[in-house]
């Protein structure tokens, strides 16, 4: 059993950065594909970005160029760096594990992010 917790969500100006975190605790993280979703008010969750155990990375159209997800194994934390942020990208981050990047089966909590005009 994985957990997962999301850290580093808050309010940020447009055009601004902001960094995520998703700590880990239980078997390792490097046995997982790990990735990021969002959820805003009224939408659908949706992806954001991927990692696989191998380090390949996936984004979504609408943050590639602007946003990178890494993770080190060593001390099982992902991460997700935010830059150019937009308000289009206020949601809820959340955290997933999963056996591959289209499979996820561990979730945080989630953490908020606001990106205020």
């Amino acid at each position: 059993q994985v957990q997962l917790v999301e850290s580093g969500g808050g309010l940020v100006q447009a055009g601004g950065s902001l960094g995520l975190s998703c700590a880990a605790s239980g078997p390792t993280l490097s046995i997982y594909a790990m990735g990021w979703y969002r959820q805003a008010p009224g939408k659908q969750r949706e992806l954001v970005a991927t990692i696989t155990r191998l380090f390949t990375t996936r984004y979504s159209d609408s943050v590639k160029g602007r946003f990178t997800i890494a993770r080190d194994n060593a001390l099982n934390t992902v991460y997700l760096q935010m830059n150019s942020l937009k308000d289009e990208d206020t949601a809820v981050y959340y955290c997933a594990a999963g056996p591959n990047s289209d499979s996820a089966v561990y979730w945080g909590q989630g953490t908020q992010v606001t990106v205020s005009p």
